[in-house]
C-alpha cells in the first residue's frame, strides 16, 4: 500500500466535498505527495499476486492484481506502462477470470495515485477521456478493458458501493461480457457498443463490448459513457468517480500482453453536467432473436434482478416496431393488444435471471426496447 499517496486522496476528496478546484487541489497536493516510485523511464519487476507499485511516478499505479488464482504471474512496470512477462493461468471462461493487471488513476480500494482531477461528483462532472495504447498476443482467453468504479463518497474505504463500469474493447478467445444485452449497437465516443448489464459480488456491472475490435483509443469520453450508465438508472447523479482502471482480464495465458501508454485527463475548467436522471430499476430485460424464418421468428427474452432484494413477480412491456405478433410464449403468460406485449413472471432473487421463448409472426424485429416492473 502507497500511504502517503493515500493520504493525498484523501486531501483531494476533502477539498472536492468542500468545491474547490482542480488546480488549487493539485498545488496543495503537491505538498502533501512526494515523489514515489522509480523515476521516468526506469522499470520494476512486480510478481507479488497483489502487489502494487507507482508506474513511472506519483500520478500512475501498477498492479498484478492476482485475485482469482494461485498461479503466478510476473509483470514489468514502466513510466504509464505495464507487459505481461508470465502468467500460468487456467481458468474457465464462464467465470471470474484469474487476474486483472493493469494501470489505474484515482482509488482502487486503499491503494491511491496523486489526485490528477480525481474525485468527480457525477452530477457535475467534467469531461474526462482517456488515451490507451496496447499491445496483443493472439494466444490464451483474455480481454482487453477500462473499468470505471463509482463510489456513494469521494473515496472508498473498501469495495466500491457504486457502479461497476466497463469499456470492453478487445477480446480473444471467445469469452463474451455476463449478464443480460440490454442495448445494441449504441453510439458513444466515435464507436458503437452493445450494452449489458449483471450484478456481481453485490455490485451492479455495466459493460459496453466495443463493436469492431481495438488496441489503441485516443480521447475516450469517460463521461459520454457515464451520461449513458445515468440515463440507464445503473448510475447515480450522488456517486463519485474515483478510479479509472486499464488492463487486461485474464483466464487462460496473457503472457506478451503490455499496455505501451496509458493517461487520464479531467479538463475541470468545462464543468458538463451527466446527461439523465437515474431512476435505478431492480429489474432489467432484453430480448435477443435466436432464429428467423420466412414470416417467423423465435426470440428469448432475459429478465434479470439487479437490485438489492427479491421481486415478488414482474411485468414486461414493450412495442414491436413493424406488426409483429406473439404466437406462442414458453414460461411465461404473455398477452398483446395491437403492437403492444406485455409479460407476466413470477418472483425473482437478487442476482438472479430467468429466461423465456417467444415464437412471433412478422419479420425478425431487432432491437425492442423492454420495461420491466416489479409486480
Amino acid at each position: 500500500m502507497n500511504p502517503t499517496a493515500h493520504i493525498a486522496f484523501r486531501v483531494a476528496a476533502a477539498f472536492v466535498v468542500l468545491g474547490l478546484g482542480g488546480a488549487l487541489i493539485s498545488a496543495l497536493v503537491g505538498l502533501v505527495l512526494a515523489n514515489v516510485g522509480p523515476a521516468a523511464g526506469a522499470s520494476v519487476s512486480l510478481c507479488a499476486k497483489d502487489g502494487v507499485v507507482p508506474a513511472g511516478g506519483k500520478d500512475y499505479l501498477a498492479q498484478n492484481n492476482v485475485w482469482n488464482a494461485a498461479t503466478p504471474q510476473c509483470i514489468t512496470v514502466g513510466d504509464q506502462s505495464l507487459r505481461i512477462e508470465s502468467a500460468g493461468h487456467d481458468v474457465s471462461p464462464d467465470g471470474a477470470p484469474a487476474a486483472t493487471p493493469s494501470l489505474l488513476k484515482g482509488c482502487h480500494w486503499q491503494e491511491c495515485t496523486d489526485v490528477g482531477g480525481l474525485p468527480v461528483q457525477v452530477s457535475a462532472m467534467p469531461r474526462v477521456t482517456s488515451n490507451w495504447v496496447s499491445s496483443q498476443v493472439d494466444a490464451g482467453v483474455y480481454n482487453a478493458a477500462y473499468v470505471v468504479w463509482f463510489h456513494s463518497g469521494p473515496v472508498a474505504e473498501g469495495t466500491p458501493d457504486g457502479a461497476e463500469m466497463v469499456i470492453w474493447l478487445r477480446s480473444h478467445g471467445g469469452v463474451r461480457p455476463g449478464g443480460v444485452l440490454l442495448a445494441r449497437e449504441v453510439a458513444i465516443s466515435d464507436a458503437r457498443w452493445n450494452v449489458w448489464l449483471a450484478r456481481d459480488q453485490g455490485r451492479v456491472r455495466i459493460t459496453y463490448e466495443r463493436i469492431g475490435e481495438a488496441t489503441a483509443v485516443k480521447d475516450l469520453d469517460i463521461s459520454a459513457f457515464t451520461g449513458d450508465s445515468v440515463g440507464r438508472g445503473v448510475v447515480s447523479p450522488d456517486w463519485y468517480l474515483i478510479a479509472v482502471e486499464a488492463g487486461f482480464n485474464l483466464w487462460r495465458g496473457g503472457a506478451g500482453n503490455a499496455i505501451e501508454n496509458f493517461s487520464v485527463s479531467v479538463d475541470d475548467q468545462k464543468p458538463r453536467r451527466a446527461l439523465g436522471t437515474a431512476a435505478p430499476a431492480p429489474c432489467f430485460a432484453a430480448l435477443n432473436v435466436e432464429e428467423t424464418w420466412t414470416g417467423g421468428f423465435r426470440a428469448v427474452v432475459e429478465v434479470t434482478n439487479v437490485g438489492d432484494s427479491p421481486v415478488q413477480g414482474w411485468i414486461l412491456d414493450w412495442t414491436f416496431p413493424d406488426g409483429q405478433h406473439v404466437e406462442k410464449a414458453s414460461a411465461a403468460q404473455v398477452t398483446q393488444s395491437g403492437s403492444a406485449v406485455r409479460a407476466v413472471g413470477s418472483a425473482l432473487e437478487p442476482g438472479r435471471s430467468t429466461s423465456f421463448d417467444v415464437v412471433g409472426s412478422g419479420v425478425s424485429p431487432g432491437i425492442v426496447s423492454i420495461t420491466c416492473t416489479p409486480a
